[in-house]
């Protein structure tokens, strides 16, 4: 919800900047460049910061369950005993 909204009012930034920019303000320019860079970090994190999904390993179940409250879906979380790591997945059926 957050992002979105940053996401939004970074593309208006950018656009008016670069409106301003075409009818002869040069004055606009740190508006155009900032709501640019702030478009692609948003756009960046959503990328890059994705969960990598439950394959491979050997991921057991740890009997932990949760409703996530962004999503309202029920969550199991899977442990990898070789690397220590824990991944939380949607439950198979489960809204």
């Amino acid at each position: 919800m957050l992002r979105n909204a940053i996401l939004v009012i970074a593309l208006l930034v950018a656009g008016g900047g670069a409106i301003a920019l075409a009818t002869g303000h040069p004055e606009a320019m740190p508006a155009a460049i900032w709501g640019g860079i702030l478009t692609v970090a948003v756009l960046f994190e959503r990328w890059r910061y994705q969960p990598p999904p439950a394959t491979g390993g050997n991921w057991q179940p740890t009997g932990e369950q949760f409703i996530d409250p962004e999503s309202g879906a029920a969550m199991e979380v899977l442990y990898d005993p070789g690397t220590g790591e824990r991944r939380y997945v949607a439950k198979a059926g489960k809204p």
